[in-house]
């Protein structure tokens, strides 16, 4: 057993006991108070799943295992050389709790490069797709194809006891993770290189070797590893997330789940916003003729844009109140790279300028930037110009934290997920009923 499954079996079997006694001794504590708002409005701030994952703080932003991202990416082990953290290091973060030693790093590492390997027939899938494809639905079919694959399926049609499902959804996990960055350099060779594929090296991590196939040189191994750990996991209420957790809770094994999550986030209400962003950044800079403005132009701009009832793209957030570390971390990393990219310097006054415009504003809860509003301006400074393949990057992300989440469901024998709903009509009587009160 390699060292983070026997340190992620031996949280596993501390924890169970937490959770066991609050459903026995205390499960009926109300904890949220459903309005009719909340029901009709899609749930939007009830209280009603569980995770120990991460936690979005509205001052800090994310959390990881209670580490803020700044924490994380102080503290995880980095490849020699490198800026940013191993992957494997914010995998092995995510399961345990707990920030490995260099170590235990490697030993993730290898673990992922053992399991790397992409059967044939995944290949071919993809292949068939026409070339006029979008990557988001191919790359959902080849990880769905893999179903076939699952040790967890097997197991469970073979018989096994409800408290070692953790096993095989762990192993399944890992060798999915793995074949990620394979997936996705092979879909972007087939859709945008003419079907140039750069084989892997299993000498490298995960963000290495993906900037690797992609034909990309350094610093572009840093932005994966970045992209791929802000990017990992943003607590169980979004649709990727509570998607994959969703078609878990019915003991779907990783390879439907994660296929699931990849169609949620393939939404353009979700997955899109890098996109939307860079998309407006590039019209700004070409009503500006490619000039670097000055700050009162680009306030003038502004200004003209929301009194025009349009919104400035990729600022504010749902829950955070302020800049979303996120984007800091972006940003500290384009003033070290791209201080000369021209989108970038659109992006850095927009930063200096838009908070206090939406502030005066007054209809901004948080006027600040998310991760979304810097994002796209790396992928395009570094030759990734295609829009529609960032969410594929996005998705490969988001599947480390809901992986970790998937094994943690399974270990503590979360049940199958099925609310109670209730008719329009039920709802007008209780709105009378609380009117007349």
């Amino acid at each position: 057993m390699s060292n983070l499954k026997q340190k992620l079996k031996d949280k596993i079997d501390l924890w169970r006991p937490r959770t066991a006694k609050l459903i026995k001794e205390h499960g009926d504590v109300v904890i949220d108070q459903v309005t009719i708002g909340q029901a009709i409005g899609g749930m939007r701030g009830l209280k009603s799943l569980v995770t120990d994952i991460s936690y979005l703080d509205p001052q800090e932003g994310i959390r990881y295992r209670g580490y803020t991202l700044p924490e994380v990416f102080e503290k995880l082990p980095k490849p020699t050389g490198a800026e940013m953290p191993y992957v494997e290091g914010a995998l092995y973060l995510l399961l345990t709790g707990d920030i490995p030693t260099d170590k235990e790093v490697a030993d993730v590492a290898d673990e992922f490069n053992k399991r790397r390997i992409l059967p044939r027939y995944v290949y071919e899938v993809i292949d068939a797709f026409p070339s006029v494809s979008h990557p988001m639905a191919i790359f959902s079919t080849a990880i769905l194809t893999m179903h076939r694959e699952s040790f967890f399926s097997k197991k469970y049609h073979a018989g096994i006891n409800k408290n070692d499902y953790w096993d095989p959804m762990y192993e399944d996990s890992l060798n999915l993770l793995a074949k990620l960055p394979e997936i996705a350099s092979y879909i972007y060779a087939k859709l945008y290189r003419d079907g140039n594929r750069i084989q892997s090296n299993p000498n490298m991590d995960m963000g290495g070797n993906y900037a690797h196939m992609m034909g990309i040189p350094k610093p572009y191994d840093d932005v994966s590893r970045m992209h791929f750990i802000i990017h990992a996991d943003h607590e169980s209420g979004n649709v990727s997330a509570h998607t994959g957790h969703l078609v878990g809770s019915s003991l779907s094994d990783v390879y439907l789940s994660i296929s699931a999550m990849i169609n949620g986030l393939a939404g353009p209400l979700h997955g899109l916003a890098n996109q939307e962003v860079l998309r407006w950044l590039q019209d700004l800079v070409h009503r500006m003729d490619g000039k670097v403005p000055t700050r009162e132009e680009i306030k003038q701009f502004v200004w003209d844009t929301l009194n025009s009832g349009q919104v400035i793209p990729g600022y504010g957030h749902a829950v955070l109140r302020k800049t979303d570390p996120r984007y800091s971390l972006q940003r500290e990393f384009c003033l070290n790279h791209l201080k000369d990219d021209l989108l970038f310097k659109y992006t850095d006054i927009l930063y200096q300028v838009v908070p206090d415009i939406l502030k005066e504003h007054g209809k901004a809860k948080n006027p600040w930037p998310n991760v979304d509003a810097q994002s796209g301006v790396i992928q395009w400074h570094y030759g990734v110009t295609e829009y529609d393949f960032y969410t594929v990057l996005f998705g490969i992300g988001r599947s480390i934290g809901i992986t970790a989440n998937l094994i943690w469901d399974r270990a503590l024998g979360y049940p199958l997920e099925r609310p109670k709903s209730v008719t329009t009509e039920m709802l007008e009587k209780m709105a009378m009923k609380s009117k007349m009160k």
